[in-house]
């Protein structure tokens, strides 16, 4: 399909909060290192490349960019990537969403993620390293078994009562302790892991929060199940490569497409530090698949291996 003249209006808009966003966003997590992401072994990858890609998303309509202080290589971290690509200058439009909780030193080796009391510090450090005076989206990142939830939730409202958070998410996190946040403050999105073959369990959950207005944010959504860590030769179905074929796109933009028909409330944030991959991503968002190509697609979904 053709990229060139396709930007991320074509995706449609949802509105976290008071914030409206196009449905195709730009996630950041790769874009400090090549190869495999969030190892303290990554290789930096290509500074003013980095920060041309973000440039460029802009241009191609995305407003909605994900990201977090410790997406960082040894050289350079996604923050200071975005700052220097815009700070000073940010679109009024421009929504920035960060994540807190989990924590690396400064060699990149991960830490114990953050208590109540410690999650102050990384909303500061975000605000610091994006050269903003208040983040528009903080999402709580947990693990699944993961006490005290609740506190580190009431303590990120209370940053959000202090005027340093205006939106509030979570990440990672099941549908009751999406019911343990709200009943503290409201929430804009849910950020879990999901896409085609990944996660059908959670479709249920999906669905659920559109319901409630929430936006879903799938990460990994362009990633084939065995794909999270970054590794190579995890070769796409026969079932998706067809409906590639069939509209002249790439196995990646399909799935973002399909990620975009769970629901008007599901936005994709698909992240690349290749500028050809990053109008394919934005362009996904005009592809609209047939009823049939969902048929196949969803049996491929729900038969996938856990």
């Amino acid at each position: 399909m053709t990229t060139d003249t396709i930007t991320a209006s074509a995706s449609g808009t949802w509105t976290l909060g008071d914030l409206q966003v196009n449905r195709v966003g730009f996630g950041t997590m790769r874009l400090p290192q090549n190869g495999p992401a969030l190892r303290a072994d990554a290789v930096s990858g290509d500074r003013d490349r980095a920060i041309a890609v973000l440039r460029r998303a802009v241009e191609l309509g995305v407003n909605h960019i994900d990201t977090a202080a410790f997406y960082f290589s040894p050289l350079r971290s996604a923050n200071e990537l975005i700052n220097s690509a815009f700070g000073g200058s940010y679109p009024d439009d421009l929504v920035i969403a960060t994540k807190v909780g989990p924590a690396r030193d400064a060699s990149g080796e991960w830490a114990d993620h953050a208590g109540p009391g410690q999650l102050r510090g990384q909303v500061e450090e975000n605000l610091r390293q994006l050269g903003r005076d208040h983040l528009d989206v903080v999402n709580l990142r947990v693990l699944p078994t993961q006490p005290h939830f609740a506190e580190r939730f009431a303590a990120l409202a209370e940053l959000r009562e202090a005027g340093l958070i205006r939106h509030l998410g979570v990440s990672n996190v099941t549908p009751e302790q999406l019911a343990q946040a709200q009943a503290i403050a409201p929430v804009v999105c849910v950020q879990n892991m999901y896409g085609i073959g990944v996660r059908p369990e959670y479709d249920d959950f999906v669905r659920s929060c559109g319901e409630q207005g929430i936006a879903f944010v799938p990460f990994y959504a362009i990633a084939a199940a065995g794909r999270e860590t970054g590794a190579a030769g995890c070769a796409e179905s026969e079932e998706l490569r067809s409906v590639a074929r069939a509209h002249g796109a790439t196995p990646a933009q399909v799935r973002i497409a399909w990620t975009l028909r769970q629901g008007p409330h599901v936005l994709a944030i698909p992240g690349t530090g290749n500028p050809d991959h990053l109008a394919e991503n934005v362009a996904a968002g005009a592809l609209r698949l047939t009823e049939k190509d969902l048929a196949l697609l969803d049996g491929l979904h729900r038969t996938a291996a856990p």
